[in-house]
């Protein structure tokens, strides 16, 4: 046992580190020519922080642990929402621009509709369906573009990139060494946190909608902690939601495309499904309930944060003694 869990725990530090580089490595290559940095936050930070969770799914999916894949992608959505974005709100509440928030949480809202379409009318995601969600993922993606596209930097802001960014040379090697290090970190993750789940004969899901959630959500958290600590407590609130739009489309897209899967069967409550009648009503509800208020009121309240923060805790507590 002890091996499979320093293993494991290999995994996860080469996955924050792959992150951390990758994202240096991409953001400084967007530095170099001049792409105005909101769009470097809305595409390459946000795809950055959940490479982790891509690379664990589709390599789950891939070695036939579809569990894994499933569990992770929405483990990795309550996660974000009800810890990682509840910690920000709870320490640092305050307003944020509605009109921001808008375009991801409709896309977010419309492939959650979709996404619980296929897994409560046949509970099974075929390749089709994947294609549908990655379909999605580029309509954002273009969109996003073509939104911000109008957003120059400032002859200021560029000289002050040109200065950070470093050589072109160092950041196209940052992102090849991220990338790799997300594969192997990815690999060790998947295979190590199977042989823990059948050693403590724990479904592979419930470890996926926890510890392989949690984990491959820490580049996101180290992005909430880092925000807090500057004072951007908005910035935090939305690489959050991106991350979790990516997670659905993206990382979802990707898994299912690449090996169809069904929804697992493993936990039952009151007879159904755990999954149906848990952990996607659950994604959906701490999603609405920490987005909803945003956009009505146009700022977030400390007690929104310590409630996901519960909601979060209570999760956990309940999936160990299922």
């Amino acid at each position: 046992m002890f091996i499979p869990v320093l293993l494991f725990i290999v995994g996860l530090v080469l996955l924050i580190s792959g992150g951390d580089w990758f994202v240096d490595g991409a953001t400084g290559i967007a530095h170099h020519f001049h792409i105005p940095e909101l769009l470097i936050g809305a595409t390459v930070v946000s795809i950055g922080t959940t490479l982790p969770e891509v690379m664990v799914s589709a390599t789950s999916a891939l070695s036939g642990h579809g569990e894994i894949a499933y569990g992770n992608a929405i483990g990795s959505i309550i996660c974000n929402t009800a810890l990682i974005a509840a910690i920000t709100v709870a320490v640092r509440p305050g307003k944020v621009e509605r009109d921001s928030l808008i375009p991801p949480v409709l896309f977010f809202i419309a492939a959650a509709a979709f996404y619980a379409f296929v897994a409560y009318s046949s509970g099974h995601f075929s390749r089709a369906a994947g294609i549908v969600l990655l379909i999605l993922f580029l309509i954002y993606m273009v969109y996003t573009v073509l939104q911000m596209k109008n957003t120059p930097q400032t002859d200021a802001a560029a000289a002050d990139t040109d200065e950070s960014s470093g050589s072109i040379a160092k950041n196209i090697l940052l992102l090849v060494l991220g990338a790799g290090l997300i594969a192997v970190g990815a690999d060790l993750l998947v295979d190590n946190g199977t042989l823990i789940a059948q050693a403590l004969g724990v479904p592979e899901s419930v470890i996926a909608l926890t510890f392989v959630a949690l984990g491959t959500s820490l580049p996101e958290l180290v992005t909430a902690v880092t925000s807090l600590a500057k004072g951007h407590g908005a910035l935090s609130l939305g690489n959050v939601i991106g991350a979790n739009l990516f997670n659905l489309v993206l990382v979802s897209g990707i898994s299912v495309t690449l090996s169809p899967f069904d929804i697992p069967q493993g936990s039952m409550i009151a007879g159904h499904n755990a999954s149906l009648v848990l952990d996607i009503p659950l994604m959906i509800f701490v999603m609405l309930f920490l987005t909803v208020p945003a956009l009505i009121r146009g700022k977030l309240s400390r007690i929104q944060g310590i409630v996901l923060l519960i909601i979060y805790a209570a999760y956990c507590i309940f999936q160990f003694m299922m």
